[in-house]
């Protein structure tokens, strides 16, 4: 009996990883890489590496801003729901937890936080990778449930050579 757990247990995991190479893990991967990041004027506003991690099942995210700030995440594509699932955490003690999908030439995930003061705030963050190579990234925030954005970052990925 302990045999046959082992087993199934290793076809479980077997399965697990080969999941991971289907095509919607791999929605994310025109982000991976070493990147200098600008901002909208032109400066630069830090570096970051993104990697696959896990078996290929992880998007790694590791910030870097010349501010000093730095942040990572963790993505991954939940297959069960069919969207992709974002954990980000950063030394400013954030957390932000975002879910969306690939919709047509962007990745788009958002999700619900509450600020200092106790009021919600919707994330949204849109990845659209250009064809030149670079990746554009747009942070926006909203107080009113969607209706109104503000900028949070405007980024222009560009690889490092």
């Amino acid at each position: 009996m302990r045999i046959l757990i082992i087993i199934i247990s290793l076809c479980f995991v077997s399965l697990s990883w080969a999941q991971c190479d289907k095509a919607a893990f791999k929605q994310f991967d025109f982000w991976l890489g070493e990147w200098t990041v600008y901002q909208k004027d032109g400066k630069v506003a830090g570096t970051n590496t993104i990697t696959k991690q896990m078996g290929n099942c992880v998007v790694h995210e590791s910030y870097s801003a010349t501010s000093g700030y730095h942040g990572q995440s963790f993505n991954i594509y939940d297959a069960s729901r069919k969207l992709w699932h974002q954990t980000w955490v950063d030394n400013g003690g954030r957390l932000l937890v975002l879910e969306g999908r690939w919709k047509g030439n962007t990745m788009e995930l958002s999700g619900e936080q509450v600020d200092a003061k106790g009021k919600k705030e919707l994330h949204r963050i849109r990845w659209k990778p250009k064809k030149n190579g670079d990746v554009h990234q747009i942070w926006e925030m909203s107080r009113d449930k969607g209706t109104h954005w503000t900028s949070v970052f405007y980024g222009v990925y560009q690889k490092k050579k």
